[in-house]
């Protein structure tokens, strides 16, 4: 049984148990939160807005990073244009905990 969710302007296909790191979250660690599925697939396939309704998706926030320091560096030959710059991606580990389809 697995799910879609949307989150942060990106999907992801997420399973009961699952753990995964997703764009920054305004949600203290060890909180829970509800995920917006948008596809259900377990015993049958749910992809319409009155049954996504009624899918539940919970999951609880483990922790809060920041993920690798990538650079950017800017030149153009022969006229002396050098920048560089960096950029640490704010991430937040969540942790699925139920994925259920109510009645």
């Amino acid at each position: 049984m697995y799910a879609i969710v949307k989150t942060g302007g990106k999907q992801y296909r997420v399973e009961q148990g699952q753990k995964l790191l997703v764009e920054r979250l305004a949600v203290d660690a060890g909180d829970s939160l509800a995920l917006e599925p948008l596809l259900y697939c377990g015993d049958d396939t749910v992809f319409d807005a009155d049954g996504l309704s009624k899918v539940k998706v919970d999951a609880t926030v483990v922790e809060h990073l920041r993920g690798p320091k990538l650079t950017v560096f800017k030149f153009k030959p022969k006229r002396g244009y050098k920048r560089k710059t960096g950029h640490r991606q704010e991430l937040t580990r969540i942790e699925i905990t139920n994925i259920a389809l109510g009645s």
